[in-house]
């Protein structure tokens, strides 16, 4: 479709937002209720929302038009809340590609501690997590693969070039074990240790899930390929000769001419150095003698 006109600068500005940029906003979510839902799910929406506020300010409480809601909102992140006797106590992460659902994953509470339940000092708001998954599902199977896809980007807050050591305190742990998913929630602690490093403590704030994987609808190969792909200008140009290790090591290879050892610079000592007029014949003399003496 053909891009709207603006009529006022303010609309120009609001259309200038929304259109696609080499670097993409932050993403937003969208946190719904549905019509029938229980207090473990309402909680579980406040306690999700409190992790995630305030670099995700919007947040929408609705029951239907995921998609249109989306596009008003600029959201590409969402959240449904709902409970009923076939599926009590359910919620559904999706996200969305060009505001048409690309992955819905549906995950049932089995048991769950709030923040409140949890009697601990809590981390500031705002704070990056640190998301830790646990587990060879997500490393083997398909469905957990995405499923950490989209946690990944649902908690991972936005990109930025640095983080100072204090900042680290809100760890996120996702463990896959025996067809469950367990979340847990841990405020980092810096304890004296007798040496530069710090002893580190792990302190459970919440909220703590049990999840269990239910119904899933994921994007064919072709569609999630395709919404990953980069444009061109952001894709790093390959240096020559530069590799990197797993840890981000930067390592150069050098490529030399052959070396003509004969002539290779040394360090000069006084009794290498070659001995200049009488002296030098003089020296020569002895050595002949010398050599004469012993052939007799």
């Amino acid at each position: 479709l053909p891009r709207a006109k603006p009529k006022t600068k303010r609309a120009k500005r609001f259309l200038d937002n929304r259109a696609p940029k080499l670097t993409e906003n932050v993403k937003n979510a969208m946190i719904m209720k549905g019509g029938n839902t229980s207090m473990t799910v309402t909680q579980a929406l406040k306690d999700i929302y409190a992790l995630k506020k305030p670099k995700f300010p919007i947040i929408c409480i609705f029951s239907y038009l995921q998609e249109f809601f989306s596009k008003k909102t600029d959201s590409s992140l969402f959240l449904f809340g709902s409970h009923n006797k076939k599926r009590p106590n359910n919620l559904i992460f999706g996200r969305l590609f060009d505001f048409h659902v690309l992955d819905m994953i549906e995950l049932g509470i089995e048991k769950y501690n709030s923040l409140s339940d949890i009697k601990s000092s809590k981390c500031p708001e705002g704070t990056k997590p640190m998301l830790v998954f646990a587990g060879d599902a997500f490393d083997h199977e398909n469905e957990h693969k995405r499923l950490k896809s989209l946690l990944t980007d649902f908690f991972r807050g936005p990109v930025v070039p640095s983080v100072r050591l204090a900042g680290l305190e809100h760890v996120l742990h996702f463990t896959a074990l025996e067809g469950k998913i367990y979340m847990r929630s841990y405020r980092s602690l810096l304890k004296k240790s007798g040496c530069r490093t710090p002893r580190i403590e792990l302190e459970e704030i919440g909220p703590s899930f049990d999840f269990i994987l239910r119904r899933t609808h994921l994007a064919s190969d072709d569609l999630y390929k395709t919404a990953h792909k980069q444009p061109k200008a952001l894709k790093p140009k390959k240096k020559k000769n530069i590799s990197h290790d797993t840890f981000g090591t930067k390592f150069g290879r050098l490529h030399m001419q052959k070396q003509d050892l004969a002539k290779l610079q040394t360090r000069k000592m006084k009794g290498l150095r070659k001995r200049r007029g009488p002296a030098a014949a003089a020296v020569v003399a002895g050595e002949t003698s010398l050599k004469t003496t012993e052939v007799e």
